[in-house]
């Protein structure tokens, strides 16, 4: 059972930055059968971040899907809709269909591991999850050098030197981490992809994409 990443076109101005929850509850009023659905991965919108917490769309910005490859016709209604994220619309254009593409070096600007919000115990959730999947390459936290700079000589930081991110979700906030994964076989690739790591895939966590320089 292959699986794709389905890309759409989009038009507006702004979004929400954190537009997961919106983005889905959006999709799934056109679409019902994506929500709750564990296959489907929605990829954050990307754009340009301003001020006020929105992001502004730019000749990147996509609304892409990442689903089973004979479900495909079920996404199809969102073509030449009009979403609306928050208080702000988004017009929908015609996909394009894309296979993934195995890359050594992957990356997630978001997991989600249910219990695990500090660094190293989330990240041994994160290699453990890695094992179970039959995945060998090794599962890296991506640092912030300015905050590791400015915890230099003290105890305690008061920042973690990891990005660290939240998604929030109705009326509560989920804490995760930007995650590395390197030293993949093209198989192994391949399904870390398919597959994901934690938890809230349709809300835009744990999807991955080749890591920057892939």
């Amino acid at each position: 059972m292959a699986v794709v990443d389905v890309s759409f076109n989009v038009v507006g101005d702004v979004i929400p930055a954190d537009h997961g929850y919106a983005l889905l509850s959006a999709v799934s009023e056109i679409v019902p059968e994506v929500h709750g659905d564990n296959a489907v991965g929605i990829h954050p919108i990307p754009g340009t971040l301003t001020g006020n917490r929105t992001l502004a769309l730019t000749d990147r910005s996509r609304l892409v899907i990442r689903i089973p490859s004979e479900r495909l016709p079920q996404i199809l209604p969102l073509a030449g809709k009009r979403l609306r994220i928050g208080e702000h619309g988004l017009g929908i254009g015609v996909p394009t269909t894309h296979a993934l593409k195995p890359k050594a070096r992957l990356y997630s600007r978001l997991v989600v591991i249910k219990g695990f919000l500090e660094p190293e115990p989330f990240l041994q959730a994160a290699g453990r999850q890695l094992e179970d999947l039959g995945i060998k390459g090794g599962a890296h936290l991506v640092a912030q050098p300015q905050v590791v700079q400015a915890n230099k000589g003290k105890s305690t930081g008061s920042r973690s030197p990891f990005l660290r991110r939240t998604v929030r979700i109705r009326d509560k906030e989920v804490v995760g981490f930007a995650l590395n994964v390197e030293g993949l076989t093209a198989e192994e690739s391949i399904l870390l992809q398919e597959r994901g790591l934690g938890g809230r895939r349709r809300f835009g966590c744990g999807v991955f994409v080749g890591a920057r320089g892939e």
